[in-house]
């Protein structure tokens, strides 16, 4: 890579200062090193381009990108100083004024610590796997099968290719399933791939791994993860907004998803909807956060014991009105008014026993007309 950078801050600011050649293969690590800038919350960064000797429409792009993050955070980010071809190629692109390529850089000599970048130490994407490997493969494979060495030397491989494996992982990490979990099932697709790579087939380690580590996690998910069937449609969909949540950081919104997707933010909403679908919640969890001992299956309904007296109910007034006038005023006082056999006759005029042989008869006469009528 032909970039160097340093990194100078003071309260609320940040300056990177580029040495070398901006392009497709480097701009990911300046990327990486302003959205680390937005994590820690510094959304004022000045790019300083003075020293930069080329500038090519991919990166131009990206410097767009982070300059509207920047804004959406109520920051800014500028592109400042760039001369020769770099800002011709930002003259040309017509955004050389929108980065305030023109503008002059206020930052003291005396204020620039310029801390170097290490651009090793930076995760810059999915599938970056180290240099040489696949010669270290070769080599591996050269021992005979009996050799003391290989298994040393096959240890150190995937022990080398794990930060790569664990980048794969992240890449699903707004899946909802456990980080820690899908890096065992990438680190499993690792050995895999150190396993089953054959250096003699001139292809380049990362680009039989990545697939090898990648088919891994499908399949776990494929296989583990999901309660309810999702369609394969948004299954992909999904996969694809988990890396565009890892470029364009954790505080995209849907519209940024639907946009650096090319899809419709419904889509996306969908997308998101069925990812809730496929971890269905247990009735036994708490219904709310002040529920105290409250469950979600103390709020599901059941069947109402009362629901099979409907019938009757409706049926009951009618059959009461075929009673005598006394026995009808006999049972509205009895359940109705709740008033005990002694206390009816006294206001009846009647002995209580000739209370109940009244009482009798009356229900007696409702059980069979409604056992009739039903």
């Amino acid at each position: 890579m032909e970039l160097s950078m340093t990194l100078s801050s003071r309260p609320r600011e940040s300056l990177v200062e580029l040495d070398g050649v901006l392009d497709y293969a480097s701009v990911p690590y300046l990327r990486q090193v302003v959205y680390e800038r937005f994590d820690s919350g510094c959304h004022d960064i000045t790019v300083d381009a003075a020293r930069a000797r080329l500038i090519d429409a991919a990166s131009i792009k990206v410097l767009l990108y982070l300059q509207q993050r920047a804004e959406k955070a109520g920051g800014r980010l500028r592109v400042t100083g760039a001369r020769g071809i770099a800002l011709t190629a930002l003259e040309i692109a017509g955004v050389a004024k929108e980065l305030d390529a023109y503008a002059d850089l206020d930052w003291p000599e005396a204020d620039r610590d310029r801390t170097p970048v290490d651009s090793a130490a930076l995760h810059i994407g999915h599938g970056h796997w180290p240099v040489g490997v696949t010669e270290l493969i070769g080599q591996l494979y050269a021992l005979a099968p009996d050799d003391p060495r290989r298994a040393r030397r096959r240890d150190e491989i995937i022990a080398m290719c794990l930060p790569a494996a664990r980048n794969l992982a992240r890449r699903y990490a707004g899946s909802g399933e456990p980080v820690g979990d899908l890096v065992q099932v990438a680190s499993l697709g690792l050995v895999k791939a150190v396993d089953g790579f054959d250096p003699e087939r001139g292809l380049e380690f990362g680009a039989y791994a990545t697939p090898t580590v990648a088919g891994e996690l499908k399949r776990y998910f494929r296989d583990r993860t999901s309660a309810v069937r999702v369609p394969r449609r948004l299954q992909e969909l999904r996969l694809e907004m988990g890396k565009a949540r890892e470029e364009l950081g954790s505080t995209a919104t849907v519209a940024d998803l639907a946009a650096h997707l090319g899809v419709g933010e419904a889509e996306v909403a969908e997308v998101i909807t069925a990812g809730h679908m496929q971890h269905p919640m247990s009735i036994d969890a708490p219904a709310g956060p002040e529920s105290d001992d409250a469950t979600i299956a103390d709020g599901v309904g059941g069947d109402d014991p009362a629901f099979g007296l409907v019938d009757l109910r409706v049926s009951l007034p009618a059959v009461i009105r075929s009673l005598p006038e006394r026995e009808q005023r006999i049972i509205a006082l009895r359940f109705y008014g709740n008033l005990s056999q002694s206390e009816i006759a006294a206001r009846l005029g009647l002995s209580q026993m000739h209370i109940s042989r009244l009482l009798t008869h009356a229900l007696s006469f409702l059980r069979r007309r409604l056992s009739e009528d039903g």
